[in-house]
This record gives C-alpha cells, sequence and structure tokens, in this order.
C-alpha cells in the first residue's frame, strides 16, 4: 500500500497484507496526532477486541507529530527524532490494542491545513474508497478548539463526501478531544462506552511517554474525563457506564454533502442556548 509521502507508516499487527486489513475495517478512527485515536475511539477498540471474528479496527494518524510539546527527556530532540519516537508509540499502541491495521501517513500540519493539498487529498481518498458502508467511522468534532483537529476533520469530510453515495459509511461520530461534549443536549448526544476494559485504556494512554513524561498528563485527564461524564450524565439515576466518552452524529454532513459543517455545528449550539433559557425561565428567572 503506497501513499504519497515516502515517511508515511503502514503496520499491520493482525499480519494480514494492508489492502486487505483495510477492506475488512467494520471500525476506522482518522485522527489528527498520535494518541489521539486512543483518547476517541476507545469503545471502538474494545468492541473489536471483544468480537475478534467479526469486527475490525483500523487507525489512522494524518499529521507527523513534529511539533509536539516536549521536556525531560524529551527537550532536546528535535522534530525529526519526536516524528520517530510518536511513529513507535503509535505502533506500540496498535499492538497493545490488537488493532486490525494502523496507518501513519505523515504530513505536516500544515499541508493538512490547507484545502487542496493534493497529497493529503490523495491519501484520505484511497482509504475512503476502502470502507464499506457498514464501517462507523470515527472522526473530530466540528466543536474541536484545535486547529489542526478542524483541519484533519475537514480533509475526512471532503474524502467521505467524494465518494459514490452507495460507498459511503452509514454512520460517522465526531468526537471529544479538545473540548468536551458534555454540553450537548441530550439529544445530541451519543454516548460511547469507554469502561469495558479500563486497564487496557490505561495501558493504550501510557504508550505514548514521550507526551506523558513530555508534561502533558492525557492518561489522568482522559480517563478522569469519562468517568465524570458517566457519573454526571444523569443527575436522577445511577451510573450506566463506568466511563463515556461523547460524540455527535455527523451522518447527516455525509448523506447531505451540500450541508453546511458551520450550520450543522451551530445548530448544536442554538439548541444549547434554548435549553438553558427554557430551565430558566421556568423557574422565573428574568
Amino acid at each position: 500500500m503506497k501513499f504519497s509521502r515516502s515517511e508515511a507508516d503502514v503496520f499491520s499487527p493482525s499480519g494480514l497484507p494492508p489492502e486487505a486489513a483495510l477492506a475488512r475495517t467494520t471500525h476506522l478512527c482518522i485522527a489528527a496526532h498520535a494518541d489521539d485515536i486512543e483518547i476517541m475511539a476507545q469503545s471502538a477498540i474494545d468492541e473489536c477486541r471483544e468480537q475478534p471474528e467479526k469486527k475490525f479496527f483500523t487507525g489512522v494518524v494524518v499529521t507527523d507529530g513534529a511539533g509536539s510539546p516536549r521536556a525531560g527527556r524529551y527537550a532536546k530532540m528535535d522534530d525529526a527524532g519526536m516524528r520517530a519516537v510518536r511513529r513507535d508509540e503509535q505502533r506500540r499502541a496498535a499492538q497493545l490494542g490488537n488493532y486490525n491495521l494502523q496507518l501513519q501517513l505523515a504530513h505536516p500540519s500544515a499541508a493538512v491545513k490547507k484545502t487542496r493539498d493534493a497529497g493529503v487529498q490523495a491519501d484520505l481518498g484511497t482509504i475512503a474508497a476502502c470502507c464499506r458502508p457498514e464501517t462507523t467511522v470515527y472522526l473530530h468534532n466540528p466543536a474541536d478548539k484545535h486547529d489542526t483537529h478542524i483541519a484533519v476533520l475537514m480533509r475526512s469530510l471532503e474524502a467521505l463526501r467524494a465518494l459514490p453515495e452507495e460507498q459511503r459509511p452509514r454512520r460517522v461520530l465526531g468526537v471529544e478531544v479538545w473540548r468536551d461534549l458534555d454540553w450537548l443536549i441530550d439529544f445530541d448526544k451519543v454516548a460511547l462506552d469507554a469502561g469495558r476494559n479500563p486497564a487496557l485504556a490505561a495501558e493504550l494512554l501510557k504508550a505514548f511517554d514521550s507526551q506523558i513524561s513530555g508534561g502533558k498528563r492525557y492518561d489522568l485527564a482522559t480517563l478522569g474525563r469519562r468517568a465524570a461524564h458517566a457519573t454526571f450524565h444523569a443527575s436522577h439515576e445511577t451510573d450506566g457506564m463506568a466511563a463515556i466518552t461523547w460524540a455527535m452524529d455527523l451522518s447527516p454532513l455525509i448523506e447531505h454533502e451540500r450541508l453546511s459543517v458551520i450550520d450543522f455545528t451551530l445548530i448544536h449550539i442554538e439548541r444549547l442556548k434554548m435549553d438553558v433559557a427554557e430551565r430558566l425561565d421556568r423557574f422565573g428567572a428574568r
């Protein structure tokens, strides 16, 4: 399997040829950075591990990780060294999680932020063309506050929208990373069960030592956020899940390629505004 950049890394823990592994994918996560997959898609990883003969998880990391913050023993590492470390960490996570396939496309963030970069378009188009309609696709959400996450989301939507209608995935989810989605009204929330295998969840996050030792405790923050979501979801019910990752359903953006991503996102914010106003009004606020 060939991608546009010579640094791209194709890793098949399953042992299958990459083309065959990609073709059988049932759960696909396209993320901006190494470790985003493990923050976004724990529920999908667990689901595929529980049904190893039927469900297959593929991860895609679009950027090369060169701009990562670094401290401690990584403080003096140059960009080339950091790219290599992050590539190996992502491979390690793929082994721990028994991923079907792990692709790292190694694009600079600046390239992904261009609306018509030929290499980014070609690579994501190749991956999208192998998606079956039954594949669930996990993307960054359109209310995320990280610029590169939004750029990867938009390039991914473009690739999926370019497919013939009958080949487009039926379910596409936008998942929280750099902005929680607990602000969504309950009607708009998609609860992803991230608590079925807490030991694995912790190990996957710890695989990214360059981030954790480098000063970003994504392991503690991610596990804590998931537990908080589970507890604070419903005020009058006991916790239904041990850990929740929130997502929003982006499927309408694939079904209707002319639907504005901005308008789609702002509708969710407007529904929150209306929910807050209605509750305040109900109890006499003016």
